[in-house]
């Protein structure tokens, strides 16, 4: 595959940040992003406070005061990561984008590296993170099960370690302006979009300030929100599975039946009967809660409602 060389001379740079009482870290961070890219050409920085409760804004205003490259907008209430990401990839006006979290554990000195790839061709130039041996067993552990369900269920091929720490090129964001869906899923898109892209691995820095936003349960939620952005895999599990036991409960009454015809004796237990049922009822429930899911998602997006409200911004 041919990839045709980009000139880097006379580039601007885009830096979209999602934020979410970062009120610590913003400062820090915006601090290393102007050393790393005050020699390139022109660059721009976007915090997004995602309704942030402590003094995320105020960080951010006065970070706007002293440097009139680094912007904010503030959403009227919490519309969650991916939505801020949405909001920020909107208004980039650079060459090319590069979207990171704030909390410090994405390794800002790999963005010149991240920019050498995309000078080379690349349309995407996402991050592998690799594990950290001071992370716990369990958490490496669904690390792995999030990755592997994802990849199985969704048929996405997303590398184990995948963040949204990418750099995207300018043709890319323009796509992606294009979705309009509400519950957006962009580490899986990003894959699904095709271009050419590249890899680059990296060991995360230690958290400077505050506490993880993503929990075990937004984690198992984030998985069932790409599977099912992506595939209909789980509606046909749905399916085969109950054809499955409604063909062994058929075969059970046939079994019945002609135990009591041949012999003459009723096949007894209670118990199981009740078992039986229970097992049923829980996976029609289970299989029902699916196929709301879906339709549930099919009732949001029928409304239209805006993905984010910006209360203020610095952006003109």
């Amino acid at each position: 595959m041919q990839i045709k060389r980009r000139a880097i001379k006379d580039i601007k740079i885009s830096i979209v940040i999602p934020s979410y009482n970062e009120e610590k870290n913003v400062q820090v961070l915006a601090n290393k992003l102007v050393d790393i890219l005050k020699d390139y050409y022109d660059y721009e920085i976007i915090f997004i406070d995602d309704g942030s409760t402590d003094n995320t804004l105020s960080e951010l205003k006065d970070l706007n005061k002293r440097d009139n490259k680094i912007h904010y907008i503030s959403f009227s209430k919490n519309f969650g990561h991916q939505n801020a990401l949405r909001a920020g990839l909107d208004c980039i006006t650079g060459d090319c984008a590069i979207s990171m979290d704030a909390d410090l554990q994405h390794p800002a000195e790999l963005i010149p590296q991240m920019i050498d790839k995309w000078a080379e061709g690349y349309n995407i130039v996402y991050t592998i993170r690799k594990e950290n041996k001071k992370d716990s067993f369990f958490k490496r552990k669904t690390a792995n099960i999030f990755y592997g369900i994802m990849n199985y269920m969704s048929g996405l091929r997303l590398e184990k370690g995948s963040a949204d720490f990418r750099l995207m090129d300018k043709s890319v964001v323009k796509v992606l302006r294009n979705f309009k869906e509400m519950n957006i899923f962009y580490r899986g898109i990003a894959s699904w979009l095709g271009f050419k892209q590249y890899g680059i691995s990296y060991f995360p820095n230690e958290r400077l300030h505050g506490e993880t936003k993503y929990t075990l349960r937004k984690m198992a939620l984030l998985a069932f929100n790409g599977i099912t952005s992506f595939s209909i895999l789980p509606l046909q599990i749905s399916t085969v599975l109950g054809a499955t036991i409604s063909f062994l409960a058929f075969s059970y009454g046939i079994y019945a039946i002609i135990i009591k015809i041949v012999a003459n004796k009723a096949i007894s237990g209670w118990a199981s009967v009740m078992v039986g049922i229970f097992f049923l009822g829980g996976i029609q429930l289970l299989m029902l809660g699916i196929i709301g899911n879906y339709i549930g998602k099919l009732f949001l997006e029928a409304k239209r409602r805006p993905n984010y409200i910006i209360e203020e911004t610095s952006l003109s």
